[in-house]
């Protein structure tokens, strides 16, 4: 007989993280203010095989805090009033309870078999989790932190969405190729939906009219009309969608494409894909900003979140967070309102120029450096002022100037002064330059070539590696493999011009990465459960790292590994050489009974 080969993945829909970004606005003029403003927009990332979650500030891109979890966890959910984050540990089978104000767990409330997606209703009263091998759904009061039903559900539900209105839960059921629907106020299930193959992630539209369902073996989108709950549309999206995420006008859903290592933007109303955008390894998650600009994209293979502007669909910010972590569902957070005291914001006066003295006429590009700033006034030295920010300047005689920036805001104003010198004489030069090759093995030789312009008579050249030159035709070895910038100065009687080309010269090592690849001596049986592990990497790696989905690792080349425990556990080998990594990853690799 044979078996058809399913691939579950490590991690289930989370629910509202709301992004909420902060604008502050001062009116005082000197006396210090109370208000009332929210602390903080952060996003949640469970990070499974750390057993902890990221936090990451939204206003700086920046992880600012990691909070220690249950075993593998998965779903994320915030409290609408942004006081608790819920965290669903599907090894634990349980939720961890998380205190924003101070990142620390604060309950923990035991659940059903591989807990995986989490949402709260918007009242903030109930928690559902879908647990994955009991094929239900917990229902969590807030208050008391305990469990007060149990919805069955069908077979290993993943995905979980509260309606706005919060009156429905719509789960999304991995392998019954279904969606679930339950009555809030009765928690029973009153309808079913027939999807695509393997459903995932699960949104429901800002009016409510509408649920979009990623159907990961179909490789599109099922669109359901919530009033009669029966399938309107399908949309062929990318391989293995797994997220889903709608904009807070509702004309645009995107949709993570794990297989294919982009993200689909859906147009709501014509229901056509209008762009594909290219982010990281093995996009898991997506969710977007309740402003509508931004979409966040967590790259279970890279490690990372790639942040997608809207308005352009193009990547702007990387942020590094952990090893294979999960993001899924709406996972961008709203903290909770707090009385805070506002000084007054006084600026801070600083600007720099890109020369500082030279021949006339000199022509001078002016930088404002200033902080908290909302009006400019520079003074040159020679009679001349400007209110531009960023003002360019010409002195046409010679003469020592001093240029003074004043700028100043409602609180104050402040200033700066500097000098430029300018003297009668030659012009600088216009530093050029070029280089054959540009690209090659270690041992690289590479001839550069001046190209200035203004007759220059010496040169100093950087490239990149820590040394330098004052040839003026240079040709410099690259001993070691990486991207080198390289920048040359020009002089003469006149002055100096320099050019900089960043990741100029590109210097490989001459290996390729390996492609990771493993079997394994049984895939299924009764715990405890013995497992041998063959690497079958190509490409000659010279180390391993085994990740067994129970929490465990190796470093050995062929491990061997007991399952003590029944589940499904996903299975990740990444192999190394000189050349790079390589990740191979199979989702409920190992079956326990």
């Amino acid at each position: 007989m044979k078996k058809e080969k399913r691939l579950y993945p490590i991690a289930l829909a989370s629910t509202a993280l709301v992004l909420f970004l902060i604008l502050i606005s001062s009116t005082a003029l000197a006396s210090t203010v109370q208000s009332t403003l929210p602390t903080g927009t952060y996003a949640y990332i469970a990070n499974p095989t750390s057993n902890n979650v990221s936090v990451i500030d939204t206003a700086t891109n920046t992880v600012t805090a990691r909070v220690e979890v249950g075993q593998f966890p998965h779903g994320v959910a915030v409290a609408p009033d942004g006081k608790k984050v819920y965290v669903a540990n599907s090894n634990s089978s349980n939720v961890s309870v998380i205190d924003t104000a101070t990142n620390k767990v604060t309950a923990t409330v035991g659940v059903g078999q591989f807990p995986y997606g989490v949402a709260v209703t918007p009242d903030g009263k109930k928690v559902y989790v879908a647990n994955s091998n009991s094929s239900n759904v917990s229902v969590i009061d807030t208050a008391t932190n305990k469990v007060t039903a149990t919805v069955g559900v069908g077979q290993f539900p993943y995905g979980v969405a509260v309606t706005p209105d919060g009156k429905k839960v719509y789960v999304a059921n991995y392998g019954s190729n279904n969606i679930f629907v339950i009555d809030i106020t009765t928690n029973t299930v009153t309808a079913m939906v027939n999807v695509g193959k393997w459903p995932f992630g699960v949104a429901v539209a800002p009016d409510g009219k509408k649920v979009y369902v990623a159907n990961s073996n179909s490789n599109n989108i099922s669109v359901i009309d919530t009033a009669a709950n029966t399938v309107t549309a399908t949309v062929d999206v990318g391989q293995f969608p797994f997220g889903v995420a709608i904009t807070p006008d509702g004309t645009k859903v995107y949709v993570a494409n794990f297989g294919s290592n982009n993200v689909s933007v859906i147009d709501a109303a014509t229901k056509n894909v209008t762009a594909v955008v290219n982010v990281g390894q093995f996009p898991f998650g997506v969710a977007v900003t309740p402003d509508g600009t931004k979409v966040y994209v967590a790259n279970f293979g890279s490690n990372n979140v790639s942040v997608i502007d809207i308005a352009t669909n193009n990547l702007t910010a990387t942020v590094d967070v952990g090893s294979f972590h999960i993001a899924f569902g709406k996972f961008i957070g709203t903290l909770p309102v707090t009385d805070i005291v506002i000084e007054p914001v006084l600026p801070v006066a600083n600007f720099s120029s890109n020369v500082s003295k030279g021949y006339a006429p000199l022509s001078v590009q002016f930088t404002d450096l200033s902080k908290n700033a909302t009006k400019w006034n520079w003074n040159f030295g020679d009679g001349t002022n400007s209110t531009q920010r960023n003002p360019m300047h010409t002195y046409s005689t010679d003469g020592n100037y001093t240029v003074t920036i004043t700028v100043s805001n409602v609180n104050g104003t402040a200033a700066k002064s500097s000098y430029i010198a300018v003297s009668n004489g030659a012009n600088a030069p216009v530093a050029a330059f070029s280089a054959s090759p540009i690209s090659g093995n270690v041992s690289l030789n590479v001839s550069f070539t001046d190209k200035s312009t203004g007759s220059p008579s010496s040169w100093k050249w950087y490239f990149g590696d820590g040394t330098n030159s004052t040839d003026q035709n240079p040709v410099h070895t690259y001993s070691k493999a990486g991207l080198y910038a390289v920048s040359v100065t020009a002089n003469n009687a006149g002055g100096s011009g320099s050019v900089t080309k960043s990741s100029y010269i590109t210097v490989s090592n001459g290996v390729n990465s390996p492609v990771a690849a493993f079997s394994a001596s049984t895939t299924s049986g009764n715990a405890p459960l013995n497992v041998s592990f063959t690497d079958k990497s190509t490409g000659s790696p010279s180390s391993w790292k085994w990740y067994f989905g129970d929490g465990t690792n190796s470093t050995d080349q062929n491990p061997a590994h007991a399952y003590s425990k029944a589940g499904r556990y996903t299975l990740s080998l990444t192999a190394n050489n000189a050349g790079g990594s390589s990740t191979e990853t199979m989702f409920g690799y190992i079956v326990v009974k």
